[in-house]
Order: C-alpha cells, then sequence, then structure tokens
C-alpha cells in the first residue's frame, strides 16, 4: 500500500481523503446531530444495529444514581451475535481465527461452526441444571471455548462471571463466592511461554468452600489432572451427544448479561453490572465506528477475555458486527520477539488494538525486527489500557503503521461497558497523547473538587453527564452504598471517572491518569487497597502503603513501603512478593518492598500516598505540616537514598 492514509500538520494527523471516503463515519456534524437529542440517537442506533423481539416502550429513564435504556425492550445478545448471521452469506463466513502459542495447527471456526457450538453447551449447561438468572463462572484461557462458554451463557439467559485465567485460586474463590456461581468452566491447562499452566489445579483450588457443584473441563494441553467423578465433566464429552439446537431464552433490555470484577479501593474486588440491551448497543456501534470494522477486515484485540476489553472487543462487538476476529493464546513477544508481527503477516491482519504496554515492550527492540515483516495489511491501529506516551505513540504510527495508518486511542472503563473517548478514523484529528472526542451521543466534561467547568487546558476530574451512555454500568453487584458512593457522591448528577483529564477548545479530551488510588499495571486496573489488604495478612507486617511507581513498559508498577512487627527476617521481601502473587495474580507483583519505621499519615491517621510516591520519583512532597509525623519523610527520603 503505497497511499498515505494519514497526512500530517502542526503535529496533529488527519484522515485522507481514501480514508474519510471508506470510513462509516466521516462527517464530524454527527456530533452535533448526536448532541440536539442524544437519547434519540442512541434510539435510532438501537434500531438499526441489532434485533428485538419486542420493541421497548420507552428509550431512557433516569431516577440517579440508577438509570435504564429500552425499557420493556426484548432480545437476546447470543441471537443477535451468532444466529442471524447464519441466515446469510455470512454462514461459512470465518468469525474466529485462533492461533495457539505452541505445537498444533490453528483453528478456525465459521459463524456456522459457532452457532452449532454455542447451541450444544447450552444444552449441555441446561442439562447441569443451569438456567436463567443463574451464574456461570469461565476460567479459561485464550481459546475459542472462552467465547463459547460466554455466548451459551446469554443464550440460556445465565450471566457469566468470567475470571482472568493468570488470577490466583484466592482471586477466582472470592469471584465464585460473591456470585454464588454453580457451575464452572475451566480448563486442563494451556500454554504460557512454551509452559504448560495446571488451571485444573489452579481451579480445583480456588472453588473450595464455594458452591460449585459443577465443573466443565476443556481438554486443551493434555496433561495430568485431579478428577473427581460426579463433579467434573469433560467438555467434548457433554457436548458430543447434545442437542445442536437451544432456544434462545427472550431477555429484558435491563436484565443483567454479565457481571466483571474490577479492582476497587476498599480493599476487595467490586462486582460490576452490566445489562443487556444498552451494553449490545454501545458494543456494536462502537465497535463498527472506532474500528471502522468492514466485512474484509480482521480483527485482532490482544486483550484476555477476562478483562472488560475482552468481552466487548475479543466478543460480542465483532459477532454483532459480522466480523472476523483474531485470538491468539500466548505471549506477543513468544517464542520470539516479532511473534506477534508474524502474526499480522500470516493472517492479514487488518485492524490491531493492544495496550501502551504491549507497544513499549516491541518499542525496545531493534525496528528492524518489525522491517522484516510485510504489515501492509494493517489500516487502524487502535491503543487500550492507560494514555499513552508520545514517543511510543509515534514508533506505532511510523513503525508499525508505517505513517499510513491512523492511531485509535480509546478511553473508556470496566463500568462504561465500551469505548467513550476517542478519535473516529474518518474524521480525526489524531493527536500523540490525546483521545479525542466524546463517543457521538455521550458527553465528558473537565471538573475542579468544587464542581465547576474547568476552562480548555486546565487538568481536573472527568465526569459523565446525562443522559448516560446505554453501555454503562448498572450497579455493583450486592452493594449499592458503594456504587453510589464511588461513582456518584462527589458531583451528584453527574458519573465521576476517578481519570484526571484536561479538554482542548476543540472539544479533545487528554486524560491523565487516575485520580484514585487505582493503578494501571501493563492496562489492568489493580487497586493499592487489594495489595495493602493482602501484605498486612502477614504476620511479620504491621502496616503497609502501596504506590505506583512509572515504569517505561508496564506504564506502572506497584511499590510497597511496610512496617514491621518485628525485625526484618532474611528473605521476607521476597515472601511478601510471594503472598502477592498467591492472592492476586503475577500482574500484581511489587517491583519493591520497602521497610520504614513509620508513615506518613494525617492526624485521622489517614495515609499520604502521594507524598510517598512523590519521593519515589524524587519529587517535591510539597506541604507537610499538615501531618502528624512530618520526619517520617526525612526518614523515608534517607532510605530510599541507600
Amino acid at each position: 500500500m503505497t497511499v498515505k492514509w494519514v497526512k500530517k500538520q502542526k503535529n496533529v494527523f488527519w484522515p485522507s481523503k481514501e480514508l474519510k471516503q471508506r470510513a462509516w463515519i466521516s462527517d464530524k456534524a454527527i456530533y452535533k446531530k448526536a448532541a440536539k437529542n442524544p437519547i434519540a440517537f442512541w434510539a435510532r442506533l438501537a434500531e438499526e444495529g441489532i434485533s428485538w423481539y419486542k420493541k421497548w416502550k420507552k428509550t431512557y429513564v433516569e431516577k440517579l444514581p440508577y438509570f435504564k435504556w429500552f425499557v420493556g425492550g426484548k432480545l437476546n445478545a447470543c441471537y443477535n451475535a451468532v444466529d442471524r448471521h447464519i441466515t446469510t452469506w455470512r454462514r461459512n463466513k470465518a468469525a474466529i481465527i485462533w492461533e495457539p502459542e505452541v505445537g498444533e495447527k490453528n483453528r478456525v471456526l465459521t459463524y456456522y461452526d459457532l452457532y452449532r457450538e454455542v447451541n450444544k453447551l447450552s444444552n449441555a449447561l441446561n442439562s447441569l441444571g443451569v438456567k436463567k438468572g443463574d451464574v456461570v463462572g469461565i476460567y479459561l484461557p485464550l481459546i475459542p471455548e472462552a467465547q463459547i462458554s460466554m455466548l451459551a451463557c446469554a443464550r440460556i439467559g445465565a450471566i457469566h462471571n468470567v475470571v482472568f485465567s493468570a488470577f490466583s485460586p484466592e482471586a477466582l474463590r472470592y469471584r465464585l463466592k460473591e456470585t454464588e456461581a454453580k457451575v464452572l468452566i475451566t480448563c486442563d491447562g494451556y500454554y504460557r511461554r512454551g509452559e504448560i499452566i495446571n488451571l485444573k489445579k489452579q481451579a480445583d483450588e480456588g472453588l473450595k468452600d464455594t458452591k460449585i457443584e459443577k465443573v466443565v473441563v476443556v481438554k486443551r494441553a493434555g496433561n495430568e489432572i485431579n478428577w473427581i467423578n460426579g463433579r467434573d465433566f469433560w467438555w467434548h464429552e457433554l457436548t458430543k451427544n447434545a442437542e445442536s439446537y437451544c432456544k434462545p431464552e427472550i431477555m429484558d433490555s435491563e436484565d443483567i448479561l454479565f457481571i466483571l470484577f474490577t479492582s476497587g479501593t476498599t480493599g476487595f474486588p467490586k462486582g460490576i453490572l452490566h445489562s443487556t440491551g444498552g451494553y449490545l448497543i454501545q458494543a456494536y456501534w462502537t465497535a463498527k465506528w472506532d474500528f471502522d470494522l468492514h466485512d474484509e477486515d480482521i480483527h485482532w484485540c490482544t486483550s484476555d477475555l477476562g478483562w472488560i476489553t475482552g468481552h466487548t472487543y475479543v466478543c460480542y462487538g465483532p459477532l454483532l458486527n459480522g466480523a472476523t476476529m483474531l485470538i491468539y493464546e500466548g505471549a506477543p513477544d513468544f517464542p520470539q520477539p516479532d511473534r506477534w508481527c508474524e502474526i499480522i503477516e500470516k493472517y492479514g491482519v487488518t485492524v490491531f488494538y493492544t495496550a501502551p504496554t504491549a507497544i513499549r515492550m516491541f518499542l525496545k527492540f531493534d525496528s528492524r525486527l518489525v522491517k522484516k515483516h510485510d504489515l501492509s495489511s494493517l489500516r487502524i491501529l487502535a491503543t487500550v489500557g492507560e494514555p499513552i506516551n508520545k514517543e511510543a505513540w509515534l514508533w506505532y504510527f511510523n513503525e508499525v503503521g508505517q505513517a499510513r495508518c491512523p492511531i485509535i486511542d480509546t478511553w473508556w472503563q470496566t463500568e462504561t461497558g465500551g469505548t467513550l473517548i476517542n478519535a473516529l478514523p474518518g474524521i480525526g484529528p489524531f493527536i500523540p497523547t490525546v483521545a479525542g472526542r466524546s463517543f457521538p451521543g455521550t458527553r465528558h466534561e473537565v471538573l475542579d473538587e468544587e464542581g465547576n467547568v474547568l476552562p480548555p487546558g486546565k487538568e481536573g476530574n472527568l465526569v459523565q453527564l446525562s443522559p448516560f451512555a446505554p453501555g454503562m454500568l448498572r450497579g455493583i453487584y450486592k452493594d449499592p452504598e458503594k456504587y453510589f458512593e464511588i461513582y456518584w457522591k462527589k458531583y451528584g448528577n453527574k458519573y465521576f471517572t476517578s481519570d484526571g483529564a484536561w479538554k482542548d477548545k476543540q472539544g479533545n479530551f487528554r486524560l491523565t491518569g487516575r485520580v484514585d488510588d487505582v493503578m494501571k499495571v501493563a492496562g489492568h486496573r489493580i487497586a493499592t487497597a487489594e495489595l495493602e489488604d493482602v501484605i498486612t495478612r502477614h504476620r511479620a507486617v504491621a502496616e503497609c502503603a502501596v504506590v505506583a511507581m512509572p515504569h517505561d513498559i508496564k506504564g506502572e508498577v506497584p511499590v510497597a513501603f511496610v512496617i514491621l512487627k518485628e525485625k526484618q527476617s532474611e528473605g521476607l521481601e521476597k515472601e511478601l512478593i510471594k503472598e502477592v502473587e498467591k492472592n492476586i495474580g503475577p500482574i500484581a507483583r511489587p517491583s519493591k518492598v520497602i521497610f520504614v519505621e513509620d508513615l506518613p499519615k494525617t492526624r485521622s491517621s489517614k495515609i499520604i500516598r502521594r507524598i510517598l510516591k512523590n519521593l519515589l520519583i524524587d519529587q517535591p512532597v510539597g506541604d507537610i505540616t499538615t501531618l502528624a509525623n512530618p520526619e517520617s519523610v526525612e526518614r523515608i527520603k534517607a532510605i530510599l537514598k541507600k
């Protein structure tokens, strides 16, 4: 491809004529049109985007902190993602292309293959007693059975709760206990960097003291596993003789489609609730417009299904659009640093969506590795997870996209269900480190602590204004008080994102990171309180404070400041790090454990983590006159110098 799809002007990139002609949306007037009546705008999209058994009676109802979309509408998520495509030419189109990390050949599932597999598993789950409203735990690596499991749950009206396969047994147990799930879907093992991870062993440990009665096991790696007759069932045996059709359950628009746990500031993950109708509408249109998805595209989003990015853009969004998506089981730099390039070249990937963490990891390798491969199939590049730095943005644009692919820098959250701030491919502009405008039909603003709108260029707190996007969370599972406290207490009638941002005069937002105590580690949200909770359980620990430290590759990494009850023993740092890995997972591993005598606190005993972070990065700590123990700052500074 020799056409320059994007032109540059004063470090601002705009879509070319060719891209504007191809894009679904290329007229910026859509923003004004949507803003005139957002509710009517979303109602039109709902009619055009997906199929309904029964149209809604009222488009939007708001009684804060709660709101509803498409009230009274009836539909089924699985029918929309799968069934409606098999009556068209897409019946034999590839829905999922699966690339294993090592060993065997890839797998390609057409939409008809997917339809059959989902129907069989739906009937198998019914045979195990799963019914509408039940919660099913899914603890699987990135294999097609993960999407099949999600869709089968949606088909029969069960609520899926996907747990990231790299999470520890303790993290799995917490989620299974909270949701009172009775069925878990997992596998024997999977490959990660050439090694087999015994996931069944982790699942067996994680389901102790839960209400899990049945475990469905996918045979993936063929490794030896523990087996309990009557509780454990092989996937292939359950589905072999299952009926090939299961009638989709008719669901209300506001029925819960899934629960996905995300980090919180209380020490415990919170179960985010997403409804069916609104989520599907947002997933469909954001996938279509953000990534300019066309029938000939090969869409590769590198997220795991255990995160919201995986739910929306590795399952529902592409499938609702009848797209072909690629999924890859392993690490993108294994067994060699340019494995991700090989995959793009092998399949002719056209849309590539990954995290700044991954881009920074790719960047540190010799660019000649990228140039070895033909990446000319790429036409859209996108990022997700945390704000991207300028160096990584420009490298991604110039080296990977060969200065012709727009970069769609998306901002969103587990709570929002889908992307909400980014530039659209046919409109732009594409500005390094600047995400873009609010998705049509949504509105965001930057406020100060008192709730005043800040002028362009002034950093403050990002909020979303009413009417709230259809895919937004509908609450926190079993905890309405926390739902109000976290998202609505600060600004009342505005949704508080807990992210910092500033806006330019054209309405483009630049995100600056979290303003609460949640870290973004390699694109994953991890609460400092969760790590602190684990570390302070150790017999030797009296108190702990965890802060995020900037990292060239991961964006941020945790650093723990620890006060001991007794004298430090040899190997204690490694012990504490292992405890975090065991209870949360390797992703949360502290990069350092720093033993201190005291922590900077207010007179009400609140630890001031801002001071700790500034000490770590060698920045001024600011005013310390309000501290109960200002001498602690100099002591910690001396320890850090050593």
